[in-house]
């Protein structure tokens, strides 16, 4: 008996995957099917998967083609599924040509013409209309954010605007975009918007943007004070839009179970969370200019508040903020102190004082450690008072990890049902707000 092995996501199952597996069973009398799972699709990079693990391993099911059907949910499984079940033939589509080349040391290695133009791509944009992104800013955080929503078949960024039309024409010559020269004539052209402007242009932009009936993608911190993201959210909610705060960490995979994992008890009861982030900054830099809302605060706070508001909830009690500035005002280094009924939490940011970027959760059975950079998180240890029960969790942060947040803003704009994520909620947004709106107003 010659035994075949072929492994895929095979989500939205279309001609080509039929095709694949019949021939595959063709090459060989026993064929096996290796099915991956959403999260090792993420660790590979590949976050947009539409049907469920169970939809896709009951359509390779209704084909007759395969005689027994597998999870992939690790790297290096091909290999020990190969010597596992005496493989005579491993075989891929021919998108894939040289790749597994290596796998010859254990068995055959064939490659199947693919099916032409047709793809779980196509399907994808068929099923759901691909949402045309424009963007609003082009300075360094735009620059990561074209070549990541290009890992994200559900969008297209099309546009660019900036005020100052000749930084949006280098731009959009940089990354094969076109550019708006006035901003009703970039509206137009957009499904949603991604804006990546100075903090304090953000207020007006989402506004004009809602009001002009887009869905919205704002970099961090969306905005300064909790009067405007109140109004703001209020707004998308009467249009039924999408308005999303654009950070990273609270869509990466990592975060999310850290996340669960705690919510789940883990470590107990949390009594504390301490989270820091900073990095040295100087020169002539938007950071570092009294009058561009600089400072380490407004620039990196948003992403350890993020992680106590996801962790210890929106009601917190009080805070209080230790800074140290300097000779124009701005703080190079703040200590934020927050209150809960029976917990506490400190986030700690600078751009001119260096310190460790880890996050330490703190319960009543043992304790998270995630080390640095926390926010991108990969790695995280539980550690208990018996250190023979250690536990170790990974999961991939891929790129510069901006595909999870534009994934995810896609994956709400084309769901029927309300449109809100859990990932980071308008009341979390609101209380990130109302947090930087505290500290801006103690210290003008």
């Amino acid at each position: 008996m010659r035994k075949v092995i072929t492994y895929g996501t095979f989500d939205l199952f279309h001609e080509g995957h039929y095709n694949l597996l019949k021939r595959a069973k063709a090459l060989g009398d026993y064929l096996i099917v290796g099915v991956t799972t959403e999260q090792y699709d993420e660790y590979r990079g590949k976050v947009d998967v539409a049907d469920s693990l169970m939809e896709r391993i009951e359509h390779i099911r209704q084909t007759g083609f395969a005689d027994k059907i597998i999870i992939e949910d690790h790297i290096g499984q091909k290999i020990e599924d190969i010597q596992k079940y005496g493989i005579d033939i491993f075989t891929v589509g021919s998108d894939w040509a040289g790749q597994f080349d290596f796998i010859k040391n254990y068995c055959d290695v064939v490659y199947i013409e693919r099916t032409k133009d047709v793809s779980s791509t196509m399907l994808r944009q068929k099923n759901h209309k691909i949402i045309n992104i424009g963007i609003i800013g082009s300075g360094r955080i735009a620059r990561r954010f074209v070549p990541e929503a290009r890992k994200v078949s559900a969008v297209n960024i099309g546009y660019v605007y900036n005020p100052n039309p000749e930084n949006a024409k280098v731009f959009a010559g940089d990354f094969g975009l076109e550019y708006a020269d006035n901003f009703d004539a970039f509206m137009s052209e957009t499904d949603a918007v991604y804006i990546a402007s100075p903090h304090g242009t953000h207020f007006e932009y989402i506004k004009a943007a809602l009001n002009a009936g887009k869905h919205i993608l704002c970099e961090k911190p969306m905005v300064l004070k909790v009067s405007q993201a109140e109004e703001l959210f209020a707004l998308a909610k009467e249009k039924n839009l999408v308005l999303s705060e654009a950070i990273k960490t609270a869509y990466s995979p990592g975060f999310n179970k850290l996340l669960s994992i705690a919510s789940m008890g883990y470590i107990g009861r949390i009594y504390d969370v301490e989270a820091c982030f900073t990095k040295l900054t100087s020169g002539n830099v938007r950071e570092l200019k009294p009058d561009g809302c600089g400072g380490s605060f407004t620039e990196l706070a948003s992403y350890p508040l993020m992680a106590i508001i996801k962790l210890l909830g929106v009601n917190y009690e009080n805070v209080r903020f230790e800074s140290f500035m300097d000779e124009n005002g701005i703080d190079i280094y703040t200590k934020a102190y927050l209150k809960y009924g029976e917990s506490t939490a400190t986030a700690k940011v600078g751009l001119g004082v260096k310190s460790e970027g880890q996050m330490i959760v703190s319960g009543t059975k043992g304790y998270i450690i995630v080390k640095s950079p926390w926010w991108k998180t990969q790695e995280f240890t539980i550690h208990y008072e018996d250190p023979n029960r250690t536990e170790k969790f990974f999961e991939k942060f891929v790129g510069d990890g901006l595909r999870y947040e534009i994934n995810e803003f896609a994956a709400v704009i084309n769901r029927s049902v309300e449109k809100k994520s859990f990932k980071l909620t308008a009341k979390e947004s609101i209380a990130i707000a109302g947090i930087i709106d505290k500290f801006l107003t103690e210290r003008d």
